[in-house]
């Protein structure tokens, strides 16, 4: 009993935060509560990247991050709070022209706008940085554990975690990959517990969570081109057989290649598929939330905050029950890259059918 307490106060302090940050977003972007808040301007402000990182009780004050560019002049490096209230530093600013909307440009002589070659640490940059390095954490304290304890079995959080570790690869790496999952595991295994923390850390509201890490495509793309790399470099001679001379009737083959055509067209399509469903997933379920807290404001300021307090029992109701399900989805979707990846994998690896091995 005391725990559902403990849970759900935490749920509401989640909540309240989220709230109170995206209030102050609207303050920042010019929407006062009492006025119109631009909702659609407040989602993508917080689903995007951003040169710095956002405090919730105070949105228009961020967590500097360092801003590195090469400028016509040369390589600039600077921290971004220099220029994230607007002005401009060293011939650099924000953007708010409708080209290059949110990015650092710099201002020439004749007051035009030029992009420069940015490699600055913005906020999905350092997220991803943070990821990977609990990941390297909690594998390396499992790792210590054994070393000290021999076969013991573990508890707690590190119990958690060889439970896990035990059903991704014992329950689906080994059965579909069956003796190339020793090779292949290092990978899959990574995968999966990388995008499952920067699932997580999404939706933490403060620092070091908030950035919408896999719910940007362009993430979710490198992952993809991992595996898509990985299949299709480890394709057997067979593997390509089948796609540029598959086992059908000749008059699909030649002269008409329909078949070959279809089956290189889904070397393209699996990492596609990848890519989209984790970018869809996880980006529509940080939208929904925000969405629903943001109904608080918009009823608040289009009516009165006798309505926006009681549209916020419900909204706060929905978006408790929306992050658990969040909470879920991140672990299925963790789940589903790394179990296609192996699907994906095992088919570049087959064998030649039997009647032709003999």
């Amino acid at each position: 009993m005391k725990s559902k307490i403990i849970t759900a106060v935490v749920a509401l302090v989640i909540v309240v935060l989220m709230g109170m940050g995206y209030q102050s977003a609207a303050r920042h972007h010019g929407h006062e509560p009492e006025g119109e808040v631009d909702v659609k301007e407040l989602i993508f402000d917080h689903l995007g990247d951003a040169y710095g990182w956002e405090v919730p009780f105070n949105h228009s004050v961020r967590i500097p991050l360092p801003i590195i560019v090469w400028g016509q002049d040369g390589l600039h490096c600077f921290m971004s709070n220099r220029i994230t209230g607007g002005e401009t530093y060293d011939g650099f600013k924000i953007s708010t022209s409708e080209k290059y909307h949110g990015k650092v440009v710099q201002v020439l002589a004749d007051g035009s706008e030029y992009r420069p070659w940015d490699f600055s640490i913005t906020k999905n940059v350092a997220g991803i940085a943070i990821a990977a390095l609990l990941v390297i954490l909690m594998i390396i304290a499992l790792k210590r554990w054994y070393a000290r304890n021999g076969l013991k079995a573990p508890r707690g959080f590190k119990g958690a975690l060889e439970f896990i570790i035990g059903f991704v690869y014992t329950d689906t790496i080994r059965p579909i990959l069956g003796k190339h999952a020793p090779k292949y595991a290092p990978y899959l295994m990574t995968a999966f517990f990388f995008i499952l923390t920067m699932n997580l850390l999404g939706l933490i509201v403060i620092f070091p969570g908030g950035a919408n890490l896999t719910g940007n495509i362009a993430v979710t793309m490198v992952l993809a081109l991992l595996t898509f790399l990985i299949t299709n470099l480890s394709g057997t001679r067979e593997y390509w057989k089948e796609i540029f001379w598959p086992d059908v009737p000749l008059m699909l083959k030649f002269p008409a290649p329909i078949m070959p055509l279809v089956e290189l067209l889904g070397i393209f399509t699996k990492p596609m598929a990848l890519m989209i469903r984790l970018f869809a997933n996880m980006m529509s379920g940080h939208m929904v939330v925000i969405v629903l807290v943001s109904l608080i404001f918009v009823f608040t300021s289009q009516f009165s905050v006798g309505v926006g307090a009681g549209t916020s029992l419900i909204s706060v109701a929905f978006t408790l029950f929306m992050l658990l399900l969040d909470t879920l989805i991140s672990f299925i979707q963790a789940y589903v890259f790394t179990l296609l990846s192996a699907i994906f994998i095992s088919m570049a690896l087959v064998e030649p059918h039997a009647h032709e091995a003999k």
